[in-house]
């Protein structure tokens, strides 16, 4: 048994093995014996401003970052995504389609990610083992196809329904041709819109459902891409089950749709279980993938590991959500943050988690929008410098050692503060994640196939317990 912990006393992934055992432990039973979805992996994203910000590093820099990220002895990321054209990081608007009315995209070029993006996943696939999957997000059609002719907000114009839907089949191509396979798109980022702040183009779930059957589906299959998998909403989870109603209302709606997307943003510390449980149960032999997620509205803190342990940061909804909404937007600390979701998620169906960008700036940005948020990786370009905040080694606890093919299984914890669950991996070990926000460290006992084992955690800590056949 290989016990790691990430800790707000300055562990880092730290491999621990002397323990503290008090009377009483906390009980973790583990029951092999009880399966339930089969994990797809764990990630970040590609986006322009992350790749931006690599180019500007020295190699050797660059290279421990992505290392970091990708390696074997890293973090090992297994399920990634990028965006198709420009997003709030990026430097710019742009579209793979500029030329108004060219119905057959006799002019798409994906050239604007030649520099940045399409180098940065290459360099990542070069050094992963194992390689990872691409799900694709585009976040608005370019404006000319659009009612409002607008980066921001309007819909999709009609007319426009089967050159949108050869736009994502001409993009699968072409980065196919640069030697990147897509594994999969969603059909729009957040099609509820953001409220009109950077890219966006809406959809209702009707709406998204009826695209999919008729244009998307169709064409993809038609240009030989069944095997892409189409995801659908892509937006927070309090608004799952009307879309998940409209996509798989029946066999004819749902054909196409691979599974579910979903956000984190509608709360700081709900994970929504009885959302994800209903959207499990309507499709449960589909993919339910945690697509996007970041400690949002904050300039990251530089070299202050403290910070991410503590109540200080806030999120969108602090200022602007509804009185009815307020209040589940209080101050939190964003450790908890990530591991209490991604652990939420797990227990409640989620197969997949992707972080948003793996790299920003000293700012938050670049972000043409000056949609300032965090990242696990910080760097300053004008010095060279990287800071691997507790983001990272965060996912790391569960990108490293829960791998693609695991099963989750049966994990209870008689404690009402702490978190577990747990994952059979493949090759026969069982990776067990346990979170303690408390202030008070805690003795376990694990229960596991009549075995049992005590050990410790510190407070305010997150491990991993990687439990050999």
């Amino acid at each position: 048994m290989d016990v790691y912990e990430t800790s707000a006393n300055g562990h880092s992934l730290k491999k621990i093995t002397t323990f503290i055992n008090h009377e009483n432990p906390v009980v973790i039973t583990l029951n092999p014996e009880e399966q339930f979805q089969t994990i797809t992996g764990f990630g970040g994203s590609f986006t322009e401003s992350s790749a931006y910000l690599l180019n500007q590093l020295s190699k050797k820099n660059r290279k421990k970052v992505l290392d970091a990220y990708f390696s074997e002895e890293g973090a090992n990321y297994s399920l990634t995504r990028t965006h198709i054209g420009s997003c709030d990081f990026s430097l710019k608007h742009y579209a793979y389609a500029m030329v108004d009315g060219d119905k057959n995209l006799d002019h798409f070029s994906i050239e604007e990610d030649k520099e940045d993006i399409i180098p940065m996943i290459l360099e990542a696939k070069s050094i992963s083992k194992d390689g990872f999957k691409i799900i694709a997000s585009p976040w608005t059609a370019p404006p000319w196809m659009k009612d409002n002719k607008s980066w921001i907000g309007g819909k999709l114009l009609p007319e426009y329904n089967d050159t949108w839907a050869l736009y994502y089949a001409k993009y699968i191509d072409a980065y196919k041709k640069e030697g990147i396979d897509i594994w999969g798109l969603t059909v729009i980022n957040e099609p509820h819109g953001n409220g009109n702040n950077w890219e966006s183009m809406l959809f209702s779930p009707k709406e998204m459902t009826d695209f999919v059957q008729n244009h998307l589906g169709p064409t993809l299959e038609s240009h030989g891409k069944s095997n892409v998998k189409i995801l659908g909403y892509d937006q927070n989870r309090a608004g799952l089950q009307e879309w998940v109603d409209a996509m798989f209302e029946n066999e004819k709606s749902s054909k196409y749709f691979a599974g579910t997307a979903i956000h984190w943003y509608e709360s700081t510390y709900d994970y929504f279980p009885d959302a994800l449980q209903y959207a499990h149960k309507k499709a449960p032999n589909k993919y339910l993938i945690q697509t996007e997620a970041c400690v949002d509205s904050e300039i990251p803190h530089w070299n202050d590991d403290a910070w991410y342990w503590k109540k200080e940061a806030t999120d969108w909804g602090w200022d602007w959500a509804s009185e009815k909404d307020k209040h589940l937007h209080p101050k939190y600390a964003p450790v908890n943050r990530y591991a209490s979701d991604i652990i939420g998620c797990l227990n409640n169906w989620v197969d997949g988690w992707v972080d948003w960008n793996m790299v920003l700036d000293r700012q938050g940005g670049p972000n043409w929008f000056k949609n300032w948020c965090t990242a696990p990786v910080i760097v300053d370009t004008e010095k060279d410098e990287v800071y691997f905040t507790p983001l990272f080694y965060t996912m790391a606890h569960f990108s490293k050692f829960m791998r693609p093919g695991a099963v989750k299984i049966g994990c209870t914890i008689d404690h009402k503060d702490l978190m577990a669950t747990a994952v059979k991996n493949p090759n026969g070990d069982i990776a067990l994640v346990i979170f303690n926000p408390t202030d008070t460290m805690q003795t376990l006992e694990i229960n596991s196939n009549h075995q049992k084992k005590n050990i410790s955690i510190s407070a305010k800590a997150l491990q991993t317990v990687v439990i050999q056949p």
